[in-house]
């Protein structure tokens, strides 16, 4: 059987290459993934990742976890892309967009990579350093923290742009632009801290805004890496994303499975949406190859974060989501799906929450006769999410209602504000000591920076730590409920037991009172004018 190759990479720029970087990054990347390389017999895939018949245990998890009996003709082979060095499927796509990157010169020894990613593509970016080439991924959402660990111990440094400013309803102000002034001067800061000219990033401040505005993660990369000279791969647009899994994962998988007497023409495909990468590009090769859809698309439901994939309401939109090309496209529970995350992981198996959901989908279908044969795309590792695996206890509390608070005054030490550009006035601070049954002298304000700082770094300055009691719980109250609440998980983090109020000062308003005349502008928050000459 005919197995495609990949394509030559032509030059589409005059750059020269830089020869030693290339040569370092074949030698010390490229030659330990799968890749194409010409032998005795022909040309065969290199170093592919395991091709494993779970079958068995796909049926014994599913009659132990979930009571059901999957029918005995089935066959599920997974792909362990969680053995390939680096770690995760997103290695693949980087050896082809860096490969390219440094044949056309547009990206040299000494340059900054910046990239948006949710985490395994900037882990894969990370093996660069090896290289010599310094990367910043710019965080987009909340990353769990075995993703931050494994990010820093890759060396890669990430900007994170999660801030969190509750709504102020009722206040004259634009809730966008004020999100897109904090996040800018939090990016700032960041860029500072990893050494960069903030002078450059300051003469580019209204094309910043511009995008914080549009929320244009993905576009910001770009221009952080064109105002710094530095690279930017660019994975929710680049071809090679795609490519890498029509000319390498796709036959890779074909050729395993030849060796196994069988064929990918009669088996699905089962994967979770990222960037789309791997779901256009196996669809791609399959639809070529075979003339036939095979690909079935899952994504968690809609209010559900899984690490690494997006829901299919946040697929929409993106280059790769070709819906058209789909065999099928199933929401899954993430929840229902633990039970299988644990027993797999039990039985030793290194796959992530992306992998533990195709698996329960893929079971779902074989439960209700959906296709017999699949192979499902088990992206990364287990490693990350030990906390997602830990014995399911009740998960800890971390906001109460102003009435359970009224209940048992004496456990707090003390009330704290948290928000990142608003503080309360006198009428404020009165209205919240009068609605917990506190004396106005327990409320304190903690400064706006000093809680962006906390968001942003998941580090406690010290200014904020002395207004913490030693002994007693500390309530938290901001405008809505949202950052307060974000500060009480931080802190429960370190050790610090604070609970927040719901619906903030907001909820705690029932005089008729205009916003503005229970909080202003945080004293020390900085305002940026922008102003035509």
């Amino acid at each position: 059987m005919e197995i495609a190759k990949s394509p030559e990479k032509e030059t589409a720029f005059n750059g020269k290459p830089d020869k030693n970087l290339l040569a370092k990054f074949n030698s010390q990347i490229k030659s330990k993934v799968p890749h194409w390389e010409e032998g005795a017999n022909g040309s065969s895939i290199q170093n592919p990742t395991p091709l494993t018949d779970i079958t068995n245990d796909l049926m014994l998890c599913a009659r132990t976890e979930y009571g059901l009996e999957l029918p005995r003709k089935i066959r599920i082979f997974g792909k362990l892309d969680s053995q390939i060095y680096g770690g995760s499927v997103k290695v693949r796509p980087m050896v082809q967009i860096i490969e390219d990157a440094i044949k056309t010169g547009r990206l040299r020894t000494g340059q900054i990579i910046f990239e948006a990613t949710s985490g395994n593509f900037g882990i894969a970016l990370g093996m660069l350093r090896s290289l010599g080439l310094e990367v910043i991924t710019l965080v987009s959402r909340k990353l769990q923290e075995g993703v931050i660990e494994e990010l820093e111990r890759q060396g890669v440094k990430t900007i994170d742009l999660d801030v969190d400013i509750c709504p102020a309803p009722g206040l004259q102000m634009d809730q966008n632009t004020l999100m897109a002034k904090t996040v800018a001067q939090n990016i700032q800061q960041q860029l500072s801290e990893y050494g960069l000219d903030t002078s450059i990033y300051d003469q580019s401040l209204p094309g910043v805004l511009q995008l914080l505005a549009r929320q244009d993660v993905i576009g910001l990369a770009k221009h952080l890496a064109k105002i710094y000279n530095g690279f930017c791969p660019e994975q929710y647009d680049n071809e090679y994303n795609m490519l890498a899994h029509e000319t390498v994962t796709g036959p890779e998988i074909d050729q395993q499975l030849i060796r196994h007497g069988y064929s990918l023409e009669d088996f699905r495909i089962v994967t979770t949406f990222g960037t789309g990468g791997t779901a256009t590009g196996l669809s791609n090769y399959t639809q070529k190859k075979y003339g036939k859809k095979n690909l079935h698309i899952v994504y968690p439901l809609n209010n559900q974060d899984v690490a690494g994939i997006r829901t299919k309401d946040k697929s929409i939109g993106l280059k790769f989501y070709r819906p058209d090309q789909y065999l099928g496209q199933h929401e899954a529970d993430f929840e229902a799906a633990k039970p299988l995350f644990r027993y797999f992981a039990r039985k030793g198996y290194d796959i992530g929450e992306s992998s533990a959901l195709a698996l329960y989908a893929t079971l779902q279908m074989l439960n209700y006769g959906v296709g017999e044969r699949f192979v499902i795309i088990l992206a990364d590792g287990v490693e990350k999410y030990q906390k997602t695996l830990g014995p399911f206890a009740e998960e800890k509390k971390y906001e109460l209602t102003v009435e359970e608070a009224r209940a048992n005054p004496q456990e707090y030490g003390t009330v704290l504000w948290t928000h990142t550009a608003f503080a309360p006035r006198t009428e404020g601070v009165e209205l919240i000591a009068s609605s917990l049954g506190l004396k106005p002298d327990k409320v304190r304000i903690a400064r706006a920076q000093d809680v962006q700082t906390l968001i942003s770094t998941e580090k406690i300055p010290e200014t904020f730590k002395a207004l913490i009691p030693d002994k007693g719980k500390t309530l938290l109250v901001c405008m809505v409920g949202a950052t307060s609440l974000r500060v009480a998980e931080l802190l429960g983090t370190k050790g610090i037991d604070a609970l927040s109020i719901t619906g903030g000062i907001m909820g705690l308003s029932q005089t008729g009172k205009a916003p503005a005349e229970i909080v202003q502008m945080a004293t020390e928050y900085p305002i940026v004018c922008y102003c035509e000459s």
